[in-house]
Order: C-alpha cells, then sequence, then structure tokens
C-alpha cells in the first residue's frame, strides 16, 4: 500500500498469529466525504491536527487470544501514530467484522458512501486514551493530542 505514513505492526509467537496496518487520516477532511451526519466536532478538529488514524485491516488469529491481540496492536499503532482516535470503514453486510470490531471497543459513529460503488460502511472509531467511551465528542486534553491552533 503506498500511503504517505503507512504503518504495520505483526505479532508472532510460534508464526504469525495477526497484524494490523493503516495510515494516517490526512487533514484535508478528505477520508469524511460521503459521511451521513454531522461528524462530532471533536473529530473534525482532531482529523484537522493529524490525530486520527485510518486502519485498512486487523488480522488476528481465532479465539481465545483474538480480543487481547487485536487490542495490543490496535493500541501500538495509535500510540506509535500519536492518534488519539482509530477509525475504519467496514460493509454494513459483514456481520461478522462489525460484532468483532464492538467487541475490542470500536464504536459506530455512522454511514459513510465510498465511490466508485453503491456500497454502504458503517464508520467505526476507536477511541484511544483516559478519554469517555460513551461519547466520542466527549474528548479531554492530554499533552500528547495535538489541537488545531
Amino acid at each position: 500500500m503506498r500511503r504517505p505514513g503507512f504503518a504495520m505492526v505483526l505479532a508472532e509467537a510460534d508464526g504469525l498469529v495477526g497484524c494490523a496496518y493503516g495510515f494516517p487520516v490526512r487533514g484535508d477532511g478528505s477520508w469524511w466525504l460521503g459521511f451521513d451526519g454531522a461528524l462530532p466536532r471533536s473529530m473534525e478538529q482532531l482529523t484537522q491536527s493529524g490525530g486520527v488514524f485510518a486502519f485498512t485491516d486487523i488480522l488476528v488469529r481465532p479465539p481465545p487470544r483474538n480480543r487481547a491481540l487485536a487490542c495490543r496492536l490496535q493500541k501500538r499503532l495509535l500510540s506509535d501514530h500519536r492518534a488519539s482516535f482509530g477509525t475504519t470503514s467496514v460493509d454494513q453486510a459483514d456481520g461478522t467484522t462489525l460484532a468483532a470490531l464492538r467487541s475490542w471497543g470500536w464504536l459506530d459513529v455512522g454511514d459513510i458512501w465510498r465511490p466508485p460503488g453503491p456500497t454502504v460502511f458503517r464508520v467505526l472509531i476507536l477511541p484511544f486514551g483516559e478519554r469517555p467511551l460513551a461519547r466520542p465528542d466527549g474528548l479531554a486534553r492530554h499533552a500528547w493530542t495535538r489541537w488545531p491552533g
């Protein structure tokens, strides 16, 4: 994948047991084009300031280790990129992936249409750090959170 800031983390034990990869969301707001609804102001600010990381994929071996491993991989990428939130989009018809992400702490924030097709995707976010999880717009300010000037 050729994207500025692309990053991947791998987990190995007796071989490859998981990986996660993605890229920082550009501050121009293009990631959110096609989003249906009002994006919380905090997400707009964090996007502009480079505080959002887009996960392209998270792959882990089946249970029982998958939850803990997925969480460690996600945290590592967010920490490495000093991101306050992770984001991803998933085809609404992919109930298995949506259920897994929700069990790993991801929150639904709305729908998005990605061209060129008519497929509607669910947008999920993963708050990172000591923020209230119930409301993604209720962010605390931390030294490592970059806010727009």
